[in-house]
């Protein structure tokens, strides 16, 4: 039985809105993940906050054991970004940070509903070993906001044993107080209640650490940080982290384009041109302004008359330039986004570089073609 022209349409329509679903889903960042919706009274509360409870409870297979230590290094991270660190729960406090740390970790079952549970450090249903869950309260509600550090042994008492220790609990311990001192968890509670001062202050800092710089710019990159744009704009004199500067400008908003556009167009760095591309693309991701696509197309029109094989690509810059594009539908894309598509299909190369470049340009072509959205 032949399905009707109103059947056939309605499936269409409804493919379509799957679609759409879908890459919205995709295009949401970590900390757009959230489980518990922030109403503005809290976000005002949590940009206010400087005194933490902070409350450990640490578990052996014995029971409950000693967090002094573990206590001890919570605080003193906390403190490298000037919260000032409470311990009794009888004390005013703004805000309480609770970790848990157990020798075998508690299944606690799968999340009820969505949000970053696909993240690294995100809580892992299957772990069972020793692990510490990081979590916060304001006014006693907890806001869903979970981490999650792991040792590197499943088995505390079989890597003891083969450590020569004789106590697999407080061997567990010693190695997620270690991790607790390693894992940037104040960088990202920073940003996640969005004082972004704060984190301002410790990437000014000349004692900081490069490494801890560059996971500043990367939590940077994921918040509307619209004030951190002078920092940033200063930073960029600094060589040895343009690139990550240039991705955490993409968290500054509308007013960092102008700068993106001024680094793409302008860099002699293919590096920086590319890292450009990248954060002009999550710019028009994040808030639609139509600036952000023309400099990438004009790109692609420029070196397509140029492509004849392979040696003539540049396909870190070109790769990032097209999936930018594809972030934001801009008519004038579609003819040159064809084009290179045609292109990189009759050119023979196997290489991972090409098929990077195809799968980008397939994409992109995808997200432009309305007309094959509904046909």
């Amino acid at each position: 039985m032949e399905s009707s022209p109103y059947q056939t349409h309605s499936g269409k329509i409804s493919w379509i809105l799957v679609f759409g679903f879908f890459f919205v889903c995709l295009s949401f960042s970590a900390t757009e993940a959230r489980r518990i919706h922030l109403t503005s009274e809290q976000q005002s509360q949590l940009a206010k906050a400087n005194s933490v409870l902070v409350s450990v409870l640490a578990l052996t297979e014995k029971g409950p054991t000693d967090s002094t230590l573990l206590l001890k290094t919570i605080a003193a991270r906390l403190q490298e970004l000037n919260y000032t660190v409470i311990t009794d729960a009888a004390q005013p406090h703004d805000i309480e940070f609770k970790v848990k740390c157990e020798e075998r970790k508690t299944w606690a079952g799968t999340s009820a509903t969505g949000g970053d549970v696909e993240l690294v450090d995100a809580p892992d249903r299957l772990w069972k070993g020793p692990a510490c869950l990081l979590t916060y309260r304001l006014d006693h509600q907890d806001l869903d906001w979970k981490k999650e550090i792991r040792t590197s042994f499943a088995d505390a008492g079989e890597a003891a044993k083969k450590a020569n220790q004789a106590d697999p609990g407080q061997y567990a311990m010693t190695h997620l107080n270690q991790r607790l001192a390693e894992y940037e968890f104040p960088i990202l509670l920073s940003a996640e209640w969005g004082q972004v001062d704060r984190l301002l202050q410790l990437l000014d800092d000349p004692k900081t650490a490069k490494l801890r710089k560059v996971k500043i710019l990367s939590v940077l990159s994921d918040i509307q940080a619209e004030e951190a744009l002078p920092k940033l704009t200063k930073l960029l004199e600094s060589t040895d982290l343009q690139q990550e500067t240039i991705n955490a400008l993409a968290g500054a908003g509308i007013d960092s384009i102008p700068l993106l556009i001024d680094f793409f167009q302008t860099s002699k760095q293919s590096a920086i041109r590319a890292e450009a591309a990248k954060a002009l693309g999550n710019v028009a991701a994040k808030t639609g302004d139509p600036r952000t696509i023309p400099p990438l197309v004009q790109y692609v029109s420029t070196v397509l008359p140029q492509i004849k094989t392979s040696e003539d690509i540049n396909f870190p810059l070109l790769t990032e330039v097209v999936w930018a594009i594809g972030k934001l539908r801009w008519d004038s894309s579609f003819k040159p986004i064809g084009q290179l598509q045609e292109k990189v299909w009759l050119i023979f190369d196997n290489s991972k570089e090409m098929a990077e470049l195809r799968e980008a340009t397939s994409w992109t072509y995808k997200q432009l073609d309305l007309d094959g959205h509904v046909s």
